[in-house]
């Protein structure tokens, strides 16, 4: 399946309703990134990676989530991608839903109950993931990335975004971060899942009005 045009559009194109789609689905990524830590069921693989090299480096968590950002920033310059209002959004409100998320949601004692608690995340993350990203309003680093790889080779979401997890997964493994099963189910699932949701939410590109000519 092909993938949908994720160009940014200008903000004035359908402005509310894709403020509003950002916004949300930007919210619903952090909730759905404490759903998955509260699931105790091992780490997504970008915070495995992030986890390899607090250890290896002695820095905070938080520093070296920050320093990967701008790195994968840097990524984008040769695959011409342009930050956009989503972009910058994307680091404040993650940040602030998945705290709140973490202060009001426990672990489930049982283990199916936690397992349906990562399972439910997994898929909100891909839900979410497809509707900040088909906002075409500037995605979050990360996955400027993969929309990057995307429109420069022609390949699907699925294959791309499937590709760069498990690439990142198997360098913080090897960096000494946290693998569980959560993992794994998360790396191998939230390519298709994002390629599932995308073209229901993704923002078409305005058709130009024909041009009339004088006969």
């Amino acid at each position: 399946m092909a993938s949908p045009d994720l160009t940014p559009l200008p903000l004035s194109h359908r402005p509310a309703r894709r403020l509003l789609q950002l916004f949300g689905g930007l919210a619903l990524y952090g909730a759905s990134m404490g759903m998955q830590v509260r699931a105790e069921l091992g780490l997504d693989p970008w915070d495995v990676l992030h986890e390899g090299l607090t250890k290896r480096s002695g820095l905070s968590f938080g520093l070296i989530t920050a320093m990967t950002g701008v790195a994968v920033l840097l990524l984008w310059i040769p695959m011409r991608q342009r930050p956009g209002v989503g972009t910058v959004s994307n680091v404040v409100m993650i940040a602030l839903s998945v705290d709140l998320t973490l202060a009001l949601l426990p672990t489930p004692s049982s283990l199916p109950a936690r397992i349906g608690l990562l399972l439910s995340g997994v898929v909100l993350n891909g839900l979410a993931s497809a509707a900040y990203i088909g906002a075409r309003l500037g995605p979050g680093p990360r996955d400027g990335l993969m929309t990057g790889f995307c429109a420069r080779t022609g390949w699907s979401v699925r294959v791309v975004r499937t590709g760069i997890e498990v690439s990142v997964l198997a360098v913080g493994w090897l960096l000494g971060g946290t693998v569980g099963a959560g993992t794994v189910v998360y790396a191998l699932a939230i390519g298709p899942l994002i390629q599932l949701f995308l073209p229901r939410v993704v923002v078409s590109t305005p058709v130009a009005p024909p041009v009339r000519t004088l006969a």
